[in-house]
C-alpha cells in the first residue's frame, strides 16, 4: 500500500499512441499523478550542416495531426498531452524540477540524437528512477541472438540468424487506466510551430493507423499480393503505406506483426505475407545497426568509415531538389516528393542512385533532404538505405547504380508515372 503520493512524467517521442506501450502501462501504475508530454525541438525547424531542415512541412502536419488524436485519447482518460517547445533536455528538466517528479518514463529509441539527449537528462537527475524499454521495436536487445555490439553490418546474416532464433514478441494490450495530472493542464495548440492545414491521404494518428491496417489486411486482402505489387509508383494499394505511422510510432513494429499473424491464420501464408515480415526485418536490421555505429550514421564515411570520391556543386543538388534535371523520371519523383511527402521504395532508389553516381553529389545532402521532406522519415531506414545505395554502408557488393531509363521500362512501360508527374 502506498503511504505517500508519487508523480510520475512520461515523455511521448516517437510512440504517439495508447497500444503496446509497456513503459507507459508500468510508469502508470508506480504514480499516483501523471505528466505526459511531448516536447517539439525548435532544431527541427532549423538549417543543418547539410543546408536543409530536419523537419518539413508534410511530417510536420502528420505529427501536428498525430498530436491531436493523441490527445482526444487521452482526454477519454480524463488526461491531457502537455506540448512544450524548446530544447528537450532542458524542458523536460524544467518539468522534473517544477512538479517535483519520483519518476521518469520513456521508451528507448535507436536516434542518435535522442540517445544524446536521454542521457543528458540522466546526469542531470543521477537519483530519478527512469523506467525504460523498447515500444516500437520487434526484439529487444536480449531477445536478438547477438549482442548489438556484434551485430552482422550486412542484412542477410542478421536476417537468417534472427529468422532462426528469435521471435517478436506479443504487442501488450493498450493502456487502461492513467492517473490523473498532478495540476489541470491546457496546450496552446494555435501556437504550436508545427505546420498544419493541407489535407492528405496519410491522416495522423494511431485509430487512422489502425484503420490502415485493417484496410490492407482484412478488408481487402492486399497483403496476399504485396510482393507483386509493392514496386509500384503511383497510387495507394500497391504496398502498405504502414510507414508514416511506423515512423512516429502511432503503430507499433509488435502490433503490425501481430495482425500479419492473425492474418496468416485465418487466411494462409504465402510469399507475399512473409515478404512485409522481411521488409520490417529491414527496418529491424537498420534500427539497431545505427546504435552499432553512433556518429558514423550520418558521415560521409558511412558505417565502412571510407571516403567516397563526391563533392556538393550547390546548383546540381538544387536542380534534383526541384525536378529540373535531365532526366524525366527523376524529375517526376522529386515532384511527388515536394508535392506530397512521399515517394515510392523504387522511386527513393532511382533519384538517389541518380543524385550519387550521375550528379557525382555527396549522398549526405540527399539523405538529409529526405529526412526534411518525408512523411515517413525514419533515421534508421533513411540514412541506412542512403549509405548503403552510396556504396558507404552495409551492401556487400559496394555501389548501387540503377539503369534508370531501363528501370523506367520495367515498373511504369507506358510512361503513366512520368506523365503524370514529370
Amino acid at each position: 500500500m502506498k503511504t505517500s503520493s508519487s508523480t510520475g512524467l512520461y515523455w511521448f517521442r516517437h510512440d504517439l499512441r495508447l497500444d503496446d506501450q509497456p513503459v507507459l502501462g508500468n510508469l502508470a501504475t508506480r504514480c499516483d499523478k501523471l505528466l505526459l508530454v511531448f516536447c517539439i525541438d525548435n532544431d527541427w525547424f532549423k538549417p543543418t550542416t547539410l543546408s536543409t531542415a530536419r523537419m518539413g512541412h508534410h511530417r510536420q502536419q502528420f505529427l501536428y495531426e498525430s498530436l491531436q488524436a493523441l490527445n482526444q485519447q487521452l482526454d477519454r482518460h480524463h488526461q491531457t498531452l502537455l506540448i512544450v517547445t524548446g530544447d528537450p533536455v532542458t524542458e523536460i528538466d524544467q518539468l522534473i524540477r517544477a512538479y517535483q517528479v519520483d519518476v521518469l518514463g520513456v521508451a528507448d529509441y535507436p536516434g542518435f540524437d535522442e540517445r544524446c539527449q536521454l542521457s543528458a537528462l540522466r546526469q542531470q537527475h543521477l537519483q530519478l528512477p527512469v523506467l525504460t524499454g523498447h515500444n516500437n521495436s520487434l526484439f529487444t536487445p536480449g531477445s536478438l541472438p547477438f549482442s548489438v555490439d556484434d551485430m552482422p553490418d550486412k542484412f542477410s546474416p542478421f536476417r537468417h540468424k534472427v529468422e532462426k532464433h528469435a521471435t517478436p514478441a506479443q504487442p501488450c494490450a493498450p493502456v487502461a487506466l492513467l492517473p490523473p495530472p498532478p495540476v489541470a493542464l491546457q496546450t496552446d495548440w494555435s501556437a504550436l510551430p508545427l505546420y498544419h492545414g493541407n489535407s492528405t491521404n496519410y491522416q495522423g494518428g494511431e485509430k487512422a493507423g489502425q484503420k490502415q491496417l485493417k484496410y490492407y489486411f482484412f478488408e481487402n486482402h492486399l497483403i496476399s499480393r504485396y510482393k507483386e505489387t509493392r514496386n509500384g509508383l503511383e497510387g495507394w494499394d500497391y504496398s502498405s503505406k504502414f510507414s508514416a505511422w511506423l515512423a512516429n510510432g502511432a503503430l507499433s513494429a509488435r502490433r503490425i506483426f501481430a495482425e500479419l499473424k492473425r492474418y496468416e491464420a485465418q487466411h494462409g501464408a504465402n510469399e507475399s505475407t512473409y515478404w512485409l515480415y522481411f521488409e520490417l526485418l529491414w527496418r529491424e536490421f537498420f534500427w539497431w545497426l545505427q546504435i552499432k555505429h553512433g556518429h558514423h550514421w550520418f558521415l560521409s564515411g558511412g558505417i565502412q568509415r571510407k571516403q567516397p570520391d563526391k563533392s556538393l556543386i550547390k546548383d546540381t543538388l538544387a536542380s534534383w531538389q526541384s525536378g529540373t534535371t535531365d532526366n524525366d523520371y527523376i524529375n517526376a519523383c522529386m515532384h511527388q516528393l515536394n508535392a506530397t511527402g512521399y515517394m515510392s521504395n523504387r522511386a527513393r532508389q532511382w533519384a538517389a542512385s541518380y543524385l550519387v553516381n550521375e550528379l557525382g553529389q555527396d549522398w549526405r545532402y540527399g539523405a538529409a533532404y529526405f529526412e526534411q521532406q518525408l512523411i515517413d522519415y525514419d533515421v534508421g531506414a533513411n540514412w541506412g538505405n542512403w549509405q548503403y545505395l552510396a556504396g558507404v554502408g552495409s551492401d556487400p557488393r559496394g555501389l548501387r547504380h540503377f539503369n534508370i531509363e531501363k528501370q523506367a521500362q520495367m515498373y511504369d512501360p507506358t510512361g503513366a508515372f512520368r506523365n503524370l508527374w514529370g
